[in-house]
């Protein structure tokens, strides 16, 4: 009997839990068509950027305006901002031909931090056809006058505005630098999220010595970083009513198979494909297949969940027992217990 792989995410039956996250892969048809033939479940689309349609949008107003002042009829002439073809429209296209091309689910996606036009923009999201919207927050709170607490509201009111404005599914893709990261969550689905995308990964900044720039290369995950959205699901698995999706980290079926045991609803990558190729996306899931028949699993819902914190034998392992322990047991070849006739060499 073959394994059933289907999954559920935003209220939606998936094929399988594979889908590939928010990355300019999603740029391409092309590239798109591989992904699907590969066996992606769903598509994040790339994301529509804040600074991006901010920039344009003032591009415009300044064409508008100069027009305006060297010709006084150009006023009731040039149409209004929202009827010209800003960046948005060229992504708002894109989205209606990838729906138009693929089979699987499409998931717009916005990366922003303020309310302003982004009810506007995930509206004509949701009309171009998106079967859900991911909210890709990504805020560095600098500002030494910015309470936490002020930090939380910024992320809650745009949820709320954003789901004010949809009907269609909301996730949430946001860090996990909060102070109490299972009560934001809470409040991210009280606020109105279908489901939280766990973790954005906020890049960080590196220094160029020759020219003493802020070099902003982008360096790929690694296996290694699966670590903190798998601790924070397996805690959220069954104590939150939402979609988990696990992202960052996962390289490999092995990555993706640790996330739905400890109660991942589906799991995202994009580092692996940009290293590997769309194509590896079918070797992830054969992988994930051949592991779930060689355990005697019927299912992905079977297995799912199953080493969360609240199902696991070990329910502190996910909190601070195992910081202890492998503090206390890690061995260095320049550790004194290493040292011969020590006592504990």
């Amino acid at each position: 009997m073959s394994v059933d792989l289907r999954t559920h995410y935003l209220g939606m039956e998936l094929a399988n839990p594979l889908v590939p996250s928010a990355s300019t892969l999603s740029s391409r048809t092309d590239t798109l068509r591989r992904l699907e033939g590969a066996g992606a479940a769903a598509i994040v689309l790339y994301s529509l950027f804040e600074e991006q349609i901010e920039h344009e949008e003032m591009q415009v107003h300044g064409l508008l305006e100069m027009s305006a002042e060297s010709n006084p009829e150009a006023r009731s002439y040039f149409p209004e901002l929202e009827d010209y073809n800003t960046g948005a429209d060229a992504y708002l296209r894109h989205l209606e031909a990838t729906k138009a091309e693929l089979q699987i689910p499409v998931i717009g996606s916005l990366n922003g931090i303020s309310v302003g036009g982004w009810t506007k923009y995930a509206k004509r999201i949701q009309d171009a056809g998106a079967d859900a919207l991911e909210l890709n927050i990504y805020f560095v709170a600098a500002d030494p006058d910015l309470t936490s607490a002020d930090v939380e509201q910024r992320y809650l009111d745009l949820l709320a505005a954003v789901r004010e404005s949809v009907s269609i599914p909301l996730a949430v893709k946001v860090g996990p630098y909060f102070s109490s990261m299972a009560n934001m969550a809470r409040r991210l689905v009280q606020a109105g999220a279908d489901g939280l995308v766990l973790f954005n990964r906020f890049l960080q900044p590196d220094l160029d010595l020759d020219t003493l720039k802020v070099d902003p290369t982008l360096h790929l995950s690694t296996p290694e970083e699966l670590r903190l959205p798998l601790r924070w699901i397996a805690i959220l698995r069954g104590r939150v009513d939402a979609s988990l999706a696990a992202t960052t980290g996962i390289h490999r079926a092995k990555d993706a198979l640790k996330m739905l045991l400890v109660g991942a609803d589906v799991t995202m990558m994009a580092s692996a494909l940009y290293r590997n190729g769309p194509e590896h996306l079918k070797a992830t899931l054969d992988g994930v297949r051949e592991w779930l028949e060689e355990h005697e699993y019927e299912s992905v819902e079977q297995m799912k969940g199953s080493v969360s914190q609240i199902a696991c034998e070990d329910p502190v392992a996910f909190e601070r027992s195992n910081y202890m322990h492998a503090l206390v047991n890690y061995i260095s070849p320049y550790d004194w217990r290493m040292v011969p006739g020590s006592p504990q060499a």
